[in-house]
Formats: structure tokens, C-alpha cells, sequence
């Protein structure tokens, strides 16, 4: 038990960092090792590695990013008042419902065309996966516009 420990506590104070060699291959690929004896072997470089952040017990930690300082903007930034960040809201609110609108009639349409082609057959297609694949393009078309509809919907519930 005492020799576990003390191995332990061994293996605790090595260094954390091993030193990594970046080796050519004759094809031009890289190989990354450890093992200097291999990396002397092939003639590899050492690479520089930044050692890991540390947080030493004197020094004192950062604030916080959620202290309040942090959430304010500074003394010099633009601002917009009330009236005018308003009527911008109502603005883009306005080209939402537009997009919203015109991509509900697309989406229409495209049902409309998907319809269309299910409800063809051609002699051509003895093997129902021929009939999958024509239909493959249409029904793509169909889930993109009801993708968009349902994101436009989400960005108009979130405004103001």
C-alpha cells in the first residue's frame, strides 16, 4: 500500500508536459512522438508547446464575465432610443411576415408539384425505387420550405 503511494506521488511530481518531436516522413507526411530516442533516430524537431494554464494561489482570480460591469456597455457607445429601436423592431417584424408569407406560398406550390408527380406513373418504372428516386428531388424541395416556415416562425415568436 505504501509503495503504491509512494509511486503515485512519483508519478504526480514528474513534469506534466513531455516533450513532442514532429518528424517528416520520406512521403511528406508527419509523424508526432514522444520517445526522444525515436525522434533522434529520424532526425525530428522539437516542437515548442506553450505550457498549460495555471492558476497560482497569490494571484487573484479574474472577475467574473457575469458581474456587472461586464453586461453594460461602455460610456461611449452609440445609443438608440426608444422610439427608433421600435419602429426597426416593427421594421424587421414586417420583413418577417413578408418572408414568412412568400415562403408559405412556395411551400404550397411545391406540395402542389409533389402532388402531381406521385400521382404519375411512367411505364418506365417497373421497379418502385425509380418512382422513389424521381420523387427524391420533390419531396427535398417540400422539407426546405417547411424548414424555413417553421424557422421563420420561431424568429417571429422571439421578436419584440
Amino acid at each position: 500500500m505504501l509503495r503504491a503511494i509512494l509511486v503515485w506521488l512519483l508519478l504526480l511530481s514528474a513534469p506534466a508536459g513531455a516533450d513532442i518531436y514532429e518528424c517528416m516522413e520520406p512521403n511528406g507526411n508527419k509523424l508526432f512522438t514522444s520517445d526522444p530516442r525515436e525522434a533522434k533516430a529520424k532526425g525530428c524537431k522539437a516542437m515548442k508547446l506553450d505550457p498549460p494554464n495555471t492558476v497560482s494561489s497569490t494571484k487573484p482570480l479574474p472577475k467574473s464575465s457575469t458581474s456587472s460591469s461586464a453586461t453594460s456597455s461602455p460610456k461611449d457607445f452609440p445609443r438608440v432610443d426608444k422610439d427608433t429601436q421600435k419602429q426597426r423592431d416593427n421594421d424587421r417584424r414586417r420583413l418577417l411576415e413578408q418572408e414568412l408569407a412568400n415562403e408559405e406560398k412556395l411551400l404550397a406550390q411545391a406540395k402542389k408539384e409533389l402532388a402531381e408527380q406521385e400521382a404519375q406513373r411512367f411505364g418506365s418504372e417497373f421497379n418502385y425505387q425509380r418512382v422513389l428516386n424521381r420523387l427524391e428531388p420533390f419531396k427535398k424541395k417540400v422539407a426546405l420550405h417547411e424548414n424555413n416556415v417553421a424557422n421563420l416562425k420561431r424568429e417571429l415568436a422571439g421578436t419584440r
